[in-house]
């Protein structure tokens, strides 16, 4: 129940939410761009580049996003909020969004949003923390994919789960994978380059990947 609990106010009473993220594109000297396009109301995104400035005044300030945009980012009990202000500068603008997090995001317009991510491609031995219970996370890797295609191992009892923005909330939701005698069940659903997920883990773990632009 605390897990649902915490799924529901993550929602946080989303309506019309629908994420479209295009690939990323890469450069020679590992420099790509992705473009997240925000429609109205939460969505569910990653940082997938490193940026030169990762924080939320970096990623998100001057005047990349309307004016009232918000963003979540879970703590591990609730959510630090963080306001665009109509002075157009974030109300906590040291907030950090790095590779392998993730935080819902609002857009407070009728009308879709398009974030450009700029930043070097994460390469080499790729790390991200997993703790015990419930985060969000992404894959540090800009590509498309299920998590254990981006290199995720699943332990027995472990559940993701993907937020379904289907754009009409009485049928946008989670959809719950869990593992169960080595599998995840039902089938995990691909993540678009630059979308986040809950996880639960039964105990801490690390996603490990090792990843070169030349060697996928």
């Amino acid at each position: 129940m605390r897990t649902k609990a915490l799924l529901l106010t993550a929602a946080l009473s989303a309506a019309g939410v629908a994420t479209s993220m295009a690939q990323a594109v890469y450069s020679v000297n590992a420099v790509g761009y992705v473009n997240t396009v925000l429609h109205p109301g939460f969505t569910l995104i990653s940082n997938p580049l490193t940026a030169t400035d990762n924080t939320v005044a970096g990623l998100f300030g001057g005047g990349k996003v309307p004016i009232n945009t918000t963003v979540y980012k879970y703590n591990g009990t609730g959510f630090d909020i963080n306001t665009y202000t109509d002075d157009e500068v974030f109300a906590n603008p040291g907030m950090t969004l790095v590779p392998g997090e993730g935080a819902f995001i609002k857009n407070p317009t009728a009308a879709d949003v398009t974030v450009t991510f700029v930043g070097e491609v994460p390469t080499g031995t790729l790390t991200v923390d997993l703790p015990a219970g419930l985060s969000i996370r992404s894959s540090k890797v800009p590509q498309a994919g299920t998590a254990t295609e981006l290199g995720l191992v699943g332990a027995e009892g472990d559940t993701i789960y993907q937020y379904n923005n289907t754009g009409t909330p009485a049928t946008s939701g989670y959809k719950i994978s869990r593992v169960e005698d080595g599998e995840w069940g039902p089938a995990l659903t691909p993540l678009k380059v630059g979308e986040a997920f809950f996880i639960k883990k039964v105990a801490p773990a690390t996603w490990t990947r090792t990843f070169n632009i030349n060697t996928p």
